[in-house]
């Protein structure tokens, strides 16, 4: 199908179904950075099961050349080289759309649909004759669809020629092999089809200045820059590659060049609970010191989350969000934490919690989150969840400022603490709830007992009510200062809106595109991102001022209309929730059906 004045150019999405295990995320790969390095807005969803190898999995690619980044409204094309998934690749081509499998396994006639085109490429026959040995062809076979989509969608060869020279340069054989299979799904599909299709990829110019990455990759990145030295965890998806990426940054970074000593600390501890622990441990020392976790470990942390709280002790909690609850499904996303990270622990507990919408917000974020742990004294967190810590997303380069230096807050030196008449460890500084803090080993006048047990201002043990209530009380005088300190809400206004929308972390690239869908459709609203809390005025006026009023969250229970509610007394049924919760990143296609059947007065 030649290309046309009715092509649909740089404005698609397609699917790869394939079996977990047999190698394809590396051809993905390939595919997603082909399409960037064409100067194409993209963005990538891996949907994969939480057993190691077998079960379906699936990867998604969403050209926009408007720069969209939510998952894709419709499946355009798929690619279905798993027989197991034929029925679900069958289903999920939008009308008019175009599937094709692998001919080397039948599909069922039964399957097929009058509304859409099925391609058949015998990719698995054509890697049996081309290669040796099952894994050179399974892993080959993976490589002929890139050919098979270069033909297609007409991806720049070039490109993707210098892609694999760049990766393949010093193993000859492989480069060959590579160009070898990418031919074989090229050649067989411009000699049996029309290309492209009328869908297709043209140059643009709209991704200088842009790189790809992932959120998880981003905030290991930050935590180096932000000068943490110690990390503590237990493995969990989907945080696990967070970690790995601190430690890959420290080798990198922290190793020192005359002398080869690694000036870090990483500790695989037994128990998310121990991890933490030893979080605290070396935060309380003066370290700069994080763990990253998911939902699971957060339950399993919560009481030595509780004792930083009340001890006044800094810490860096990553969570990575997945479902819930219970083990819940591991690799798929939500917005489920909310309400237990905000009141962690027992008791009359809250914490600062910070929610980056992106990868680049995850690291300009998890910055100042060791910032605002040491300033304040207490457990920070930084919410991200699956979608935005594990996909790789399109956003801006990167950009520090050598003149940082982290905040360490109300640290007293050795001279500080010897003019002082007595050091009183839980006495409030500046009526802002902040006590002035010494660390081990500065001066025997700083020295002071940390406990978890019922204290006075002095760091004394107490179980007198009056002198219990005055710490209680100097902590939430702290968290309304924090309100003040946490990055403010992102607040786009029009004077014309006719509705108000909420929503907070990864739903924001979903939330955009509707708002631009919804304009077109005559409906107008006034959006507000939540970005920390504790919240800050500027969220209850927005709350106040809009009706009808939606929140947009990735749970079943409406947390963020909940903590809303809680923290400033506006009704809940002031706020309309539109909720997602099956495990996939939403779609923009669900908050404009949320919107506009609320209107209509009808169900969403």
């Amino acid at each position: 199908m030649r290309a046309g004045s009715n092509d649909r150019i740089n404005d698609f999405a397609f699917r790869i179904g394939t079996v977990n295990g047999t190698g394809s995320a590396s051809a993905n790969s390939l595919l997603m950075q082909a399409i960037f390095r064409m100067g194409i807005p993209v963005t990538g969803k891996n949907i994969f099961p939480s057993n190691i190898q077998g079960l379906p999995t699936w990867y998604e690619i969403r050209v926009s050349r408007d720069g969209y980044m939510a998952r894709p409204p419709a499946i355009d094309l798929v690619l279905a080289f798993n027989p197991a998934t034929y029925a679900r690749d069958v289903a999920s081509v939008r009308p008019g759309g175009y599937l094709l499998y692998d001919s080397s396994w039948p599909m069922d006639a039964k399957l097929a649909r009058d509304e859409i085109t099925v391609l058949g490429v015998p990719l698995g026959e054509m890697c049996v004759e081309a290669f040796e040995g099952d894994r050179e062809r399974t892993l080959m076979r993976n490589i002929a669809y890139v050919g098979v989509l270069v033909a297609l969608l007409d991806i720049d060869m070039d490109i993707v020629g210098e892609m694999l020279r760049e990766k393949f340069s010093k193993k000859r054989a492989l480069l060959e092999s590579n160009f070898r299979a990418i031919r074989l799904g090229y050649d067989y599909v411009k000699r049996h089809y029309e290309c492209p299709l009328p869908f297709r990829l043209e140059r643009m110019n709209a991704n200088e200045g842009h790189i790809l990455l992932d959120g998880n990759s981003a905030c290991g990145l930050a935590a180096v820059y932000a000068g943490a030295t110690v990390g503590a965890w237990y493995p969990i998806t989907p945080a696990t590659s967070l970690m790995e990426a601190f430690k890959e940054y420290c080798e990198r970074f922290r190793v020192d060049e005359a002398t080869g000593k690694k000036k870090y600390c990483i500790v695989q501890a037994e128990d998310e609970l121990s991890a933490v622990g030893i979080v605290i441990g070396a935060s309380w020392m003066g370290a700069r010191a994080f763990t990253s976790t998911a939902g699971p470990g957060i339950s399993l942390m919560q009481e030595f989350i509780g004792l930083a709280y009340y001890a006044d002790v800094p810490a860096v909690i990553f969570d990575v969000q997945r479902t819930g609850p219970s083990t819940g499904m591991p690799t798929r996303t939500q917005q489920g934490d909310l309400m237990s990270v905000a009141y962690a622990s027992h008791g009359d507990t809250k914490h600062i919690a910070l929610f980056p919408a992106n990868p680049e917000e995850c690291f300009y974020m998890s910055v100042e989150a060791f910032d605002l742990a040491e300033r304040f004294q207490t457990p920070v967190f930084v919410l991200s969840d699956l979608d935005i810590g594990m996909n790789d997303w399109m956003c801006r380069k990167l950009s520090w400022d050598d003149a940082y230096r982290p905040d360490r807050g109300k640290v007293l030196s050795a001279e500080e603490v010897e003019t002082l008449p007595r050091f009183s460890r839980y006495i409030d500084t500046g009526n802002d709830g902040i006590a002035a803090r010494t660390l081990p080993g500065v001066h025997p006048k700083g020295a002071y007992f940390t406990r978890g047990s019922g204290h006075d201002k002095h760091g004394a043990y107490t179980e007198d009510s009056a002198e219990y209530q005055e710490v209680v009380d100097r902590l939430a005088r702290k968290m309304a200062t924090a309100a003040a300190h946490v990055p403010a809400p992102e607040i786009r206004s029009v004077p014309e809106a006719d509705i108000g929308i909420v929503s907070i972390g990864g739903c924001h690239a979903a939330v955009v595109e509707a708002i631009d869908r919804l304009r077109e459709r005559g409906i107008v609203a006034d959006y507000m991102r939540i970005r920390g809390f504790p919240f800050e005025e500027t969220v209850t006026a927005f709350l106040t001022a809009h009706d009808p009023l939606f929140v947009v969250e990735q749970n079943r229970d409406a947390q963020l209309r909940a903590l809303l509610t809680i923290e400033t007394g506006v009704p809940r049924d002031h706020m309309i929730p539109i909720l997602d919760y099956g495990g996939l990143p939403l779609t923009a296609d669900r908050v404009i059906t949320g919107v506009t059947a609320h209107l209509a007065g009808v169900p969403a």
